[in-house]
């Protein structure tokens, strides 16, 4: 199993071109032997009144983020983001169109 622990930024994509907000968050990613990400997080810092607001709005219109994390030099990762009222974060793959996912995790 592979192990990532330290910063990723969410960013949430209104379409190709336009990114609305971007989120540092502190994260711990676990992969297993067949590829299923585990994922947990918080945001890195304290969101103010106006992130938070920001934040609730784009959680309601849509919980899938691109995740980005240090170094990556390919496009983030679709994961749908759950917030818990302690302020966790979960995040599990998003699929694409058909169902099925169709991405590689390389945590090395």
């Amino acid at each position: 199993m592979d192990r990532f622990v330290g910063q990723a930024r969410l960013e949430w994509w209104a379409n190709q071109s336009t990114c609305l907000e971007m989120y540092d968050i502190d994260i711990t990613v676990t992969v297993d032997a067949v590829g299923k990400l585990r994922a947990t997080g918080r945001h890195a810092k304290s969101l103010d009144t106006t992130q938070r607001e920001g934040w609730d709005f784009l959680m309601e219109m849509d919980p899938h983020f691109s995740i980005e994390f240090p170094g990556e030099d390919r496009g983030g990762i679709m994961v749908r983001v759950v917030e818990a009222e302690n302020g966790t974060l979960s995040l599990t793959e998003a699929p694409d169109g058909d169902g099925s996912v169709n991405v590689t995790f390389d945590l090395t």
